[in-house]
């Protein structure tokens, strides 16, 4: 690294924020508390937020850091030490948010410049979620903690800048429990002119040029099946430059692999490798260009299905189980799912057991979402126990013991209890767990596992009258129906109580329906309660094309699973079916007819959701939906055209905008401000009134590459898939984004005010569906009702009630129930 120090400098306007900085690293450390119970039950309205985006659940951990440090000057520690550099790549915060799975405390250094052209006082503003100090010319300025989890606040200070270079440093801590947004952003509000001088390593220009690289770089495919995995630079730098590529799975994966290069100066690819090479899953790429010790880095998200060696599925059941298990054990993650998969397929051995060795810290820690990995480790544990080597068994019988299967029992952790998902899973571990050990002693509850699975077998109970009654609260999420589904198989399977084995069964059959129904020839296609980029960017590697090629033969396998592989065994030897008939429900192949599906999902039936689906397209929406609310992580409209599953769309307001960042909602995960939505049939409206404070764009996902034809011009989109085809018009210009993670995938439409209307409908080519639609527009009257004239369905009215009008139909969101009302209607 070079001694001499350059800048790279940046305009600085009023109210804009300063996004250039230097970073030393994160330091960690365990924030551990006194083992204690807490106070709680399942919350299935957790994530319908009363305050912006804030949950509101605390654990001990929380309030005993909040009691310590909340409100006083944070515990400035460490020394600064320039490791990387942020790049804002039009985020105005500079953003470090992740997921811990323990109680973590965090600190971090931060530094820039700020060139001011004369001396005078500049006023700034910080947000954060945790604690900041802020040091001018290495004298401390103020400093602010409000330590409140994932909740901004803003304080403003004032800025004594001198004329020339002014040091700015920040030191910025936290308590990250799980799901963390460790960020700061500074706003410049008022001051002198000035701009930020960021100091780097190496000459301006070539800092400069790396930043241009890594703001326009992008794959050259939205999703890899076969062939190279190959990066395109938005320009090619002119010296050479070290290459680190880091790829990783989503948040829960353990899975990390590095690859080193040289970019050459006139280079504008790199190609990283085979796609066949690489593990599945929708993937994060952390690019890292190091330029004579400038080093940036920026994260690109892409999905890896290996479709070609997997083939097409085989014909009978039995057949496909057999795969299941197959490729489960031999090229799906390495945890405890797919040693299950192993030993029920009589792959039991060293590297089994070397599997579930792996994995048991997370479990003896309590790290949260180790009740993911517990339950298939409890089903191996109790059918195929003897198969597992004695060393290995005898510390699983220890984690069992020594787990914490509820908030009532004492712990210091931050396991998530409050889910519906997640409290099947404690549940039902709890459940077995006794039932396995019945005269030990549970180490934290201090109850014998008689009594352990006596009360995990009344919760259980009460877990399956709340589904029964509402099904779902994180509603139709294609991430949490392999979760349900890997609780349910457990119970069907291993429940000593008849009535709890039965119940179990007919959940596992009703959620198969479900997806079925809400399924583009098995792929899920639908509004969402719960989404992420991992799970909305990604479809054939998606656990539910997995579980649809086990039922129906139609789908391809991804690398980590949940619930697949107990599903398989379900089938195999527990005596579960699942209707014949849901497999044309599923891959709907009917050219006369088209299939209307309306139910409610949540306790209070709190999402009201609409399907519509033929053989050329399907489309689902969420009705009256928490209009112009703040949002968590619901997609409120999806849809697919064709047999090509790539060929999706849907359309959200960003909650961030960052990308492959960890917000929720994050940049296509979720909605940042919920929007007016409405759908009859093929036809949808969405109305956007986002916040000031929210960015000002709302966009949808626009896979050019994956459409057999597209066009964009003026405020009208068109792309057609096969004979299914879309015309989205927008209240203004949809501009395509043509660099960047999402190159050629991307349509936004600028302002705090928008709106969309969506048609699905068959057609040979795109003019003939631009001539059919493209003149589709949406009249207000005075009583707040959208009017649309469609030329098939004619005037369609959607009320401000949620209630819709057409072909002298009516129906009203709050009369949806949750059995659910399907209507099969002539093809249109």
């Amino acid at each position: 690294m070079s001694d001499k120090i350059f800048h790279l400098k940046k305009g600085l306007a009023a109210g804009h924020a300063v996004g250039y900085w230097q970073l030393g690293v994160i330091a960690e450390e365990r924030f551990d508390v006194m083992d204690q119970p807490m106070k709680g039950e399942m919350d299935p309205f957790f994530f319908l937020t009363k305050h912006k985006n804030f949950i509101p659940h605390e654990y001990p951990c929380r309030t005993v850091f909040a009691e310590q440090f909340r409100g006083k000057r944070p515990d400035v520690r460490g020394t600064f030490e320039a490791t990387r550099w942020w790049l804002p790549f039009g985020s105005p915060r500079l953003d470090l948010s992740g997921f811990w799975f323990r109680p973590t405390r965090l600190a971090t250094w931060a530094r820039t410049s700020i060139e001011a052209e004369a001396s005078g006082t500049a006023k700034i503003r910080l947000g954060t979620c945790g604690g900041a100090v802020i040091f001018l010319n290495d004298t401390e300025i103020g400093w602010m903690a409000p330590y409140s989890r994932n909740l901004e606040a803003k304080a403003e200070f004032d800025l004594p800048l001198n004329a020339g270079l002014n040091e700015i440093t920040i030191f910025f801590d936290d308590l990250a429990e799980r799901d963390a947004r460790y960020f700061f952003q500074f706003d410049y509000l008022s001051g002198p002119a000035a701009h930020v001088a960021l100091p780097v390593p190496c000459q301006s220009a070539a800092a400069a040029d790396i930043e241009t690289a890594l703001d326009g770089m992008h794959f050259d495919r939205t999703a890899y099946f076969e062939g190279d995995i190959t990066l395109n630079f938005a320009t090619a730098l002119p010296l050479d430059v070290e290459v680190n590529v880091a790829v990783e799975g989503d948040f829960m994966s353990t899975e990390r692999f590095d690859h080193d290069f040289v970019l050459k100066a006139g280079d504008k690819r790199l190609t990283i490798g085979p796609s066949e090479e690489t593990p599945a899953d929708f993937r994060h790429f952390r690019i890292t260009l190091d330029a004579g010790g400038f080093v940036a880095s920026r994260s690109l998200g892409v999905e890896i299905c290996h479709a070609g060696r997997q083939g097409k599925a085989p014909e009978t059941l039995g057949a496909r189980i057999t795969e299941t298990l197959d490729e489960i054990s031999r090229f799906s993650e390495r945890d405890t799912v797919r040693a299950f998969a192993r030993l029920a397929s009589g792959r039991g051995g060293a590297d089994t057991d070397a599997m579930i060795e792996e994995i048991l810290p997370s479990i003896e820690d309590c790290h949260d979402c180790a009740d993911f990995s517990l339950v298939p480790l409890i089903w191996s544990r109790t059918s195929w126990g003897q198969d597992i080597g004695a060393t290995t068994r005898d510390r699983i019988d220890q984690a069992i013991l020594g787990f914490r299967y509820w908030m009532d029992e004492p712990g210091n952790d931050v396991q998530w209890y409050f889910s519906e998902n997640h409290a099947l899973l404690f549940h039902t571990s709890a459940y077995l767990a006794g039932h396995l050990f019945p005269n030990a002693t549970f180490l934290r509850s201090g109850r014998k596992g008689s009594e352990q699975g006596a009360v995990g077998a009344m919760r259980v109970r009460a877990w399956l009258d709340h589904f029964e009654a509402w099904e779902m609260a994180e509603f139709n999420s294609a991430p949490y129906f392999p979760i349900d589904l890997k609780g349910l198989t457990a119970l069907a399977a291993l429940s000593p109580d008849a009535d709890i084995a039965e119940r179990a069964k007919r959940g596992i059959v009703r959620l198969c329906e479900i997806i079925a129904r809400s399924a583009h020839h098995g792929m899920m296609t639908a509004a969402q309660g719960r989404s992420y980029e991992h799970t909305l960017c990604a479809g054939r590697s998606l656990e539910l094309s997995a579980v649809a090629r086990l039922l129906w033969g139609k789908g391809w396998y991804g690398r980590r699973v949940h619930a697949l592989p107990q599903l398989a065994i379900c089938l195999r030897d527990h005596g579960l079916v699942v209707p014949d008939a849901l497999a044309t429900v599923a891959c709907h192949e009917d050219e006369a007819a088209h299939q209307e599906w309306r139910f409610a999902q949540g306790e209070n039936r709190f999402a009201a959701l609409y399907h519509y689906k033929g053989r050329h397209f399907a489309m689902g929406s969420a009705a009256h939906y928490r209009w112009n609310e703040w949002g968590y992580q619901e997609t409120v409209l999806h849809l697919r055209l064709g047999q090509r599953p790539e060929a999706a769309i849907w359309i959200n307001h960003p909650g961030e905008t960052i990308q492959f960042g960890y917000g929720r909602p994050s940049y296509w995960g979720g909605c940042g401000t919920l929007p007016r939505a409405h759908q009859y049939r093929g036809l949808a409206v969405l109305d956007f009134k986002t916040l000031s404070e929210q960015p000002n764009f709302t966009h949808a996902w626009f896979p050019v590459a994956e459409f057999d034809e597209s066009k964009v011009k003026g405020r009208l989109a068109l792309a057609r898939s096969g004979r299914g085809a879309v015309v989205l018009i927008g209240g203004s210009e949809l501009v395509p984004v043509t660099d960047g993670p999402s190159a050629n995938a991307e349509l936004r439409q600028g302002g705090h005010k928008t709106r969309w209307v969506v048609r699905v409908c068959e057609a040979e080519g795109l003019s003939e569906a631009e001539a059919r639609f493209a003149a589709l527009s949406v009249e207000e009257t005075a009583d707040g009702a959208f009017v649309v004239n469609d030329p098939d369905y004619g005037r369609v009215v959607f009320r401000n009630d949620g209630s819709t009008e057409a072909e002298g139909r009516n129906a009203a969101a709050k009369d949806f129930t949750v059995a659910g009302e399907v209507t099969m209607l002539a093809a249109r």
